[in-house]
């Protein structure tokens, strides 16, 4: 009897060692997904669990794929226990999307034993990855913010446009209001980013005005490193 369950449950040594190796690439990639993802990151909505996510995700997809091995049933099996589950779970940022299908993919190339291609792809995406970080692919050519001025209707706004165009590369109104003889002007403005100085330079002489009443400079949300 207990050879007959020894013998169910014994698998070959080159099936056991394929196994293995499987599992611990999937890992050591995991990991170099998580890597390359902390490194590159320049949003201000990094989570420390989304990392290890990165890095979980790509052995657990590894051992689902174990798991089937061609057998339709099984598959057929999990697309129905997947669709059960509900992941309420949002992505902030389309870029952690490209990600968690990286490691995603990863377990799956793992997991059927794919290995070669997994390790040659991993390697294109991560030299892709770096390369386009330190290009600053995609990044705007100039630091974009949002200028909120408040002033009374006896300023001169001649002046002032031709004081804010003296730091800023482009400048866009985007609304103006008056009330009760205070006036409220909100501007889309660009500072060139060879000049970092220009933000504070900006400010400091606008501040030097009789006419204003209050000055904010803000970062819109779009514009904050992702």
């Amino acid at each position: 009897m207990w050879q007959t369950i020894i013998g169910l449950i014994s698998i070959s040594q080159e099936l056991l060692i394929r196994l293995i190796f499987s599992m611990l690439l999937s890992i050591g990639l995991g990991l170099v997904i998580g890597f390359i993802y902390k490194h590159t990151n320049r949003g201000i909505n990094y989570e420390a669990s989304f990392l290890s996510t990165l890095v979980l995700l790509a052995p657990i997809v590894n051992i689902v794929m174990l798991f089937i091995q061609g057998d339709l049933v099984l598959s057929l099996g999990l697309v129905g226990s997947l669709s059960i589950i509900r992941f309420r779970t949002p992505i902030k940022d389309t870029r952690d999307m490209v990600f968690v299908f990286w490691s995603i993919a990863t377990g799956l190339g793992t997991g059927t034993f794919n290995n070669v291609t997994v390790i040659i792809g991993n390697l294109i995406i991560t030299i892709a990855i770096l390369v386009l970080y330190y290009i600053d692919y995609g990044l705007p050519m100039n630091s974009q913010y949002v200028l909120v001025l408040t002033g009374t209707k006896s300023f001169t706004e001649l002046h002032l446009a031709g004081i804010i165009g003296a730091y800023t590369s482009r400048t866009y109104v985007r609304s103006h209001q008056v009330k009760e003889g205070v006036w409220e002007r909100v501007l889309e403005i660009d500072f060139p980013k060879d000049n970092l100085a220009a933000a504070d330079q900006l400010v400091a002489e606008l501040e030097k005005l009789d006419g204003l009443i209050e000055v904010s400079l803000l970062a819109p949300q779009l514009a904050l490193p992702m």
